[in-house]
């Protein structure tokens, strides 16, 4: 078991803070936009948002979890309904076309239906030419920051920046071909879950993230 990193997200978030400070990478103006992946992004991505100075939305997309193990990532739905899926990690656990696109569909349904629980009516802040860092509490496979990065992209995002505490070295590898930033606080070889890197990793709630949400 590798040391906790982070007492929490709120940690995380400030020390994500300072880093992308230090290298100058958002700038505290309107041409600057923090996402938070819901929910344990959006925590960390909140205080990102707070100490830049910058507007703090979600950028809602659903992991679509294995057959037998719906926590291991085969894939991801975006905010627009486009699917990434691992076909090599589709195949190793057996997901066939039939079962993906039913899990697919059932994502677009949740990420739908999230929109309209986050938000509570706002409108989504527009992404088209502005800076935008995208947060998450970690990454794993790496396949809902993909998601939302190439979302991005069909957006016309001007500078799409992916911004964690902690992932694993291939993912945050694979990441750099997704976004023309990512800022990752550790990427150790050991990594096994985001979890373990940190001491208080309480679930994040949908009534926090709305929280949140509504404070900026």
């Amino acid at each position: 078991m590798p040391p906790s990193v982070f007492s929490d997200r709120v940690d995380a978030g400030r020390a994500l803070a300072d880093e992308l400070r230090a290298r100058a990478t958002a700038p505290s103006d309107a041409a600057g936009l923090v996402l938070g992946i819901p929910r344990g992004g959006v925590v960390v991505a909140a205080e990102v948002a707070r100490d830049l100075g910058l507007p703090l939305d979600v950028a809602l997309a659903r992991k679509v979890g294995a057959p037998a193990n719906p926590e291991l990532a085969i894939g991801a739905v975006g905010p627009d309904g486009s699917a990434v899926v691992d076909e090599a990690i589709a195949g190793r656990v057996g997901a066939d076309r039939a079962w993906l696109d039913g899990a697919i569909e059932s994502a677009r349904d949740e990420v739908t239906r999230r929109v309209a629980a986050f938000r509570a009516g706002r409108a989504p802040l527009e992404v088209t030419g502005r800076v935008v860092v995208v947060v998450d509490d970690g990454v794993a496979t790496g396949s809902t920051a993909a998601a939302v990065g190439r979302w991005l992209a069909g957006a016309g995002a001007g500078r799409r920046v992916l911004a964690v505490p902690v992932g694993a070295p291939q993912s945050i590898d694979e990441l750099g071909r997704v976004y023309d930033e990512v800022v990752a606080l550790a990427a150790p070889p050991g990594f096994f879950a985001v979890g373990e890197w940190y001491r208080d990793f309480t679930q994040v709630t949908d009534d926090e993230v709305r929280d949140l949400l509504a404070a900026f």
